[in-house]
């Protein structure tokens, strides 16, 4: 089986500078046993995995390629990468950084990624053991980590936005007279 035969786990850790080195130890575990995969990982600063096809960052054109050719996206709590994720038809496997552990500065990815669990948004991965149970029944059943095409909840949000927009730019504002110095 050649590389672009082989099912593909995309994984990222987005764009933070802090070091995720958690999640890359948990990939590369769950790799030592999956040789059967290609698996690419968008890394930063973190050590990268043993078994991986590494990259430091990618030209956001590549990710979004990687994340419609996935059959299985691990990426952090991030938004950005959890809807680009969904965008592209694949339900993300969530690592949510932590910041006792020094990978972000508080724990808002904790707290925003279980929220969209309770959603169905995400599927959210906290342990080694939850993260490596999730690749396999994604590998499994690909179905299963699909979503559908997500652009008809997301366009009428932007063109709404976009009109209000254009009516706040649009709105001539009055200007106001400066106020007299009373301080002198």
């Amino acid at each position: 089986m050649t590389g672009q035969d082989k099912p593909l786990v995309f994984v990222t850790v987005g764009t933070d500078h802090h070091r995720f080195d958690r999640l890359m130890g948990w990939m590369e575990q769950w790799l030592a046993a999956n040789g059967h995969v290609r698996c690419v990982v968008q890394h930063g600063p973190a050590d990268p995995p043993v078994g991986a096809e590494c990259h430091d960052f990618l030209p956001h054109a590549d990710m979004q390629t990687l994340f419609r050719q996935a059959t299985a996206v691990v990426c952090q709590g991030g938004p950005g990468s959890i809807t680009e994720s969904r965008q592209a038809g694949r339900l993300p496997i969530v690592v949510p950084r932590i910041a006792r552990l020094d990978e972000v500065v508080d724990d808002h990815q904790v707290r925003f990624s279980r929220h969209v669990a309770t959603f169905g948004k995400v599927a959210l991965a906290e342990s080694a053991e939850s993260l490596h149970a999730h690749l396999d029944r994604a590998l499994a059943d690909p179905a299963e980590y699909a979503v559908p095409d997500e652009a008809d909840e997301t366009a009428p949000a932007v063109a709404r936005f976009g009109r209000l927009v254009d009516e706040l730019v649009a709105t001539p504002r009055r200007r106001r007279r400066p106020r007299p110095d009373t301080t002198g």
